[in-house]
Formats: C-alpha cells, sequence, structure tokens
C-alpha cells in the first residue's frame, strides 16, 4: 500500500475465520472492504501447518455439525470435506487405567470405569439430558449444577468430562451449566466432523468468497490504532500508511481491541478486555509414520483434564499408513505446569499406543494456547452476557470473535457474530454511500 491515506466503506482487523467472513458479507453487499491481518500469512488459529505430509491444525479442531459455523459456510459457499470419529469404541482413562468410555448400552454395561449403581445413574443422565431445558440454569456454575443433579461422584467425573470435551472448558466452578448443557446437547446429538487437509480449507475457502465479491485481503498490514476521525475512524497501520473508513469491524481478542482503539469505543472495550476471561489447553501434536495400535482412536480423562483422538482416523491429514494425533490438556489457568502439562500428555500417550516414540516424524507442543477468549460464566448469565457486536458509545465500531454475541462457542461464536457485526456494518454505511 502507498504512503497515502486509502479509503473503505468498511475496514476489517484480522485475517481469521471472523474477519473473512465479515469481509465476504460486507463485499457482497456492494461496499468496499478491506482486511488488514497483522501476520504475514490468513487464518489465526485456524491456520493449517506442516509439510505435505501431515497436516497441523493448531491443536483438535471439530467442526459441529449442527452448530452456527456450518450455517454461515453454507450462506457464504464454502465447501470443505472430512468425517466425524465413531460414537462407539472410545477409551475412558480413570486413575492411569484405560476402561471403554460409555457410548452407547453395550458400553455402559460393560465398562470397568464404575460399578453397577453408578451405571444405573449414568444410564438416567445420559436419558434425560437432551430434555434439560439450558436457559433456566444460565447463571447455575457446571460444579453447582453437577452436585444438585447428579448423586453419583463418579457420574458427576463423567458428566464434567463431557462437558470439557465438548465446551474445551475446565473451569466449572465460574462456567454456566446452561451454556455447557446446550453445547453438550448439540454436539452429542449432531457430532462433529474433522476437516480433509485441515481448517485452512475454511480460511482458504473464506478468502476466496470475500475476494470474489471485491474485497481487498491484506496480510502483514498490523493496525496501531483506530481513531475517531468524526464520522468516520482513521485506521493507522504499522508502516505508515493509513486508511479512512465509514465503519470498522474489530476481530482480535479484547485485550487487542482496547489496546488499538481511541475516542468513542475505547471505554467499553477496555471494560471488556478486563472482563474477560481466557481459555486455554496444553497441546502435543504428533505425526507418527504408523499407528501402534489402529483399534485406539479416541479417549478421554475423566480424573483429569486430558483429550486423545486419531483426527487422521477418518480426516485427510496424514500420509498413507501414517497417522496424525492430538493429545490436549484442559487448562485451569491456576495449577499450570509447562513440564508437568507436557509429560502427562506423553504419558497418555505411552497408555493408548505404546511405541509411538519410535514412530514420530514431526512433533509439535503448544504449551498455552488460547481456546477461545472469553469463558462464558454462570454470573455474566452465560453466552448472554458476552459483549456486542456493537460497541456502546461508537456507531461506526464492531467486534466479531469467539468471544462476542450470545450464539454458541468457539467457531460457532466466531462466525455467527461476524455475520451479525457485517450486516450492522453495512446498515450503518448505507445511508453515506446512498447519499455518496
Amino acid at each position: 500500500m502507498a504512503q497515502t491515506e486509502d479509503r473503505a466503506d468498511v475496514l476489517v482487523v484480522g485475517g481469521g475465520l471472523a474477519g473473512l467472513a465479515a469481509a465476504a458479507y460486507v463485499a457482497r453487499s456492494g461496499l468496499s472492504a478491506i482486511v488488514c491481518e497483522r501476520a504475514p500469512s490468513l487464518g489465526g488459529r485456524a491456520a493449517t501447518h506442516g509439510t505435505d505430509a501431515f497436516r497441523f491444525n493448531l491443536g483438535p479442531h471439530a467442526l459441529y455439525r449442527a452448530g452456527h459455523a456450518r450455517a454461515v459456510l453454507a450462506e457464504l459457499g464454502v465447501a470443505y470435506s472430512g468425517g466425524g470419529p465413531r460414537a462407539s469404541g472410545g477409551i475412558a482413562v480413570d486413575r492411569g487405567v484405560a476402561h471403554a468410555l460409555p457410548g452407547g448400552f453395550f458400553s455402559l454395561v460393560t465398562t470397568g470405569l464404575f460399578g453397577l449403581g453408578a451405571k444405573f445413574e449414568a444410564a438416567r443422565f445420559t436419558g434425560a439430558l437432551a430434555g434439560i431445558d439450558p436457559e433456566p440454569l444460565q447463571g447455575v456454575p457446571v460444579e453447582k449444577w453437577c452436585e444438585s443433579t447428579i448423586d453419583n461422584g463418579e457420574v458427576r467425573r463423567l458428566a464434567m468430562a463431557l462437558i470439557r470435551l465438548t465446551s474445551y472448558a475446565n473451569d466449572p466452578a465460574r462456567m454456566s451449566a446452561g451454556t455447557a448443557i446446550a453445547q453438550m446437547q448439540m454436539a452429542l446429538k449432531s457430532g462433529v466432523s474433522y476437516l480433509d487437509d485441515g481448517w485452512q480449507t475454511l480460511v482458504d475457502g473464506l478468502r476466496a468468497v470475500a475476494v470474489a465479491a471485491g474485497a481487498r485481503v491484506l496480510t502483514a498490514a498490523r493496525v496501531n490504532a483506530v481513531e475517531d476521525d468524526g464520522r468516520r475512524r482513521r485506521v493507522r497501520l504499522a508502516g505508515g500508511e493509513t486508511v479512512l473508513a465509514d465503519a470498522v469491524i474489530i476481530t482480535g481478542p479484547p485485550h487487542a481491541a482496547a489496546a488499538m482503539v481511541t475516542g468513542p469505543g475505547s471505554d467499553a472495550l477496555r471494560g471488556w478486555a478486563e472482563a474477560a476471561v481466557p481459555v486455554r489447553t496444553a497441546c502435543l501434536d504428533v505425526g507418527l509414520s504408523r499407528l501402534p495400535r489402529p483399534h485406539v482412536t479416541f479417549a478421554l480423562g475423566i480424573d483429569r483434564p486430558l483429550y486423545f483422538s486419531v483426527h487422521s482416523a477418518v480426516a485427510r491429514l496424514a500420509p498413507a499408513g501414517g497417522a496424525l494425533i492430538h493429545v490436549a490438556k484442559y487448562l485451569d489457568g491456576r495449577t499450570d505446569d509447562v513440564k508437568a502439562d507436557e509429560r502427562d500428555l506423553e504419558v497418555l500417550l505411552d497408555l493408548l499406543q505404546p511405541g509411538w516414540r519410535e514412530a514420530v516424524v514431526e512433533r509439535r507442543f503448544l504449551p498455552n494456547m488460547a481456546v477461545a477468549n472469553w469463558l462464558p460464566t454462570a454470573a455474566s448469565g452465560g453466552t448472554a452476557g458476552r459483549p456486542g457486536p456493537e460497541v456502546p458509545g461508537a456507531d461506526n465500531l464492531f467486534v466479531a470473535g469467539d468471544w462476542v454475541g450470545p450464539e454458541g462457542l468457539l467457531a460457532d461464536a466466531s462466525l455467527a457474530s461476524a455475520r451479525r457485526a457485517a450486516r450492522l456494518a453495512v446498515r450503518h454505511c448505507q445511508p453515506a454511500t446512498a447519499a455518496a
């Protein structure tokens, strides 16, 4: 970009899923849109890395088949392929011992995870789960709901494990039970998909849609400041360039948004940044030349917040004969120890895939990965307590991302809020463009 002031109807900060989707919606409305991504490549946490042999997402990524993300992708015409994990045959790891994970009548009856009394209560719990109304429980913490609803401690631990699995969060004392239950109901009913070639397919697809509609997508274009300029916003880039936009959509985390905005809206953004409780996980991703135990493809920690899945068992992510495994530890933000966390993940692999060390081709450890930027807490009323997309005090400033809006978690929240933010930005700009 030349050292002159550019113009756009809408400038979008961030080239991840939310930013690219927002730009696509804006451009499809007939307005001009510019995306500024600070990194040399697009995607953010949805980017896929690795060689031609192994395709590594940034930790385990699953697309919820009944979620808002899938609806937005379909609306924009973004194609993808992949498969879902098996509903049966999973393993429950409890106190270092592998048991059958209750996923149906047979596995519930035969599992050694717990005794007969607990099996009856587990059957009652899973049978009643679909009929629970989540809304009255939005202000109740997960921990309190589990204690008041499930008598047997072993079944409570199973319920907590399922909540961690479906929400990616490990904060039962603060997380909204209503939000967790709604997420668990959706996931268990409709399942998830692991994507062929990784989530980069979504990033590339959204970029193609946005560009085809007329959006300009810039990489290595870091936004330093979003300033008030009366009816418009002046966006200053790190290279000295400026863009004057009628509206701005920021898709980064709340602390980043607060740091770049001055003038109207800055107070609200600072308040959101202070209130945000991030969700984090430690991930060990390994590409193997072979899978020592081909029948072991999914496991869930019961007494500890652990996860194991061979995503390449159902999606094209590894070469023929090879395997790509994600193991993760859901962090609580209080007892994290990087070396201990990595050791826990290695021990889990030793239990489930003995001999994996000799088969490693590629390995990556992410000790403190951001899963989401805003934990839906009971104190804030669950997802309904999340901000935006409108920024109070600023009619030309909007936000989108996994921390924005009342709809869903993770990528579902990102893409649903991107659609809402884009529509609000278009509505704001239309009178100005019509007058021009």
